[in-house]
């Protein structure tokens, strides 16, 4: 995902008991495969487990934004595509865009904190991992959105 390219970050099935009883998928199900899609984004960059548990850092939801643009039934296909927005020194802004085909069913804008464990606070991301996040932004290079 480069020069704020999307790329497929989810890809899956709606099963019949996502749906509540109007037939459609319920919100609950739309914020668990947003939240599967997160995960698989924040991994390519290095926020693994192995990294998690290794440096006793984590990764905190700050803010979520889901826009429903139309329903989803079970037995759709759907596609999750992620793309970095702006990156700051202990957080990142991101995009999910949930997908039926070409369509857009829903979309995802998330602020995520970089955490220690430990002292249960936000600290900076390790230059490698900010590196690769500022390098998959949509934001300019010289932004003061991607800036240390």
């Amino acid at each position: 995902m480069s020069d704020g390219v999307s790329e497929v970050t989810y890809t899956g099935v709606i099963y019949p008991q996502y749906l509540d009883h109007m037939g459609h998928m319920n919100v609950q199900y739309y914020v668990a495969l947003f939240d599967q899609a997160t995960w698989i984004l924040f991994d390519r960059v290095g926020l693994s487990s192995l990294y998690f548990t290794e440096h006793a850092r984590g990764m905190a939801a700050l803010e979520q934004h889901i826009h429903y643009r139309r329903e989803v039934f079970a037995g759709t296909v759907i596609t999750i595509t992620s793309e970095i927005l702006s990156v700051f020194d202990k957080t990142v802004r991101f995009r999910h865009s949930m997908r039926d085909h070409q369509d857009v069913a829903a979309t995802c804008d998330m602020v995520g904190a970089h955490l220690d464990r430990v002292a249960h606070k936000a600290v900076p991301f390790p230059p490698d991992i900010r590196a690769d996040l500022v390098a998959r932004s949509s934001a300019p290079a010289d932004s003061p959105a991607t800036s240390p």
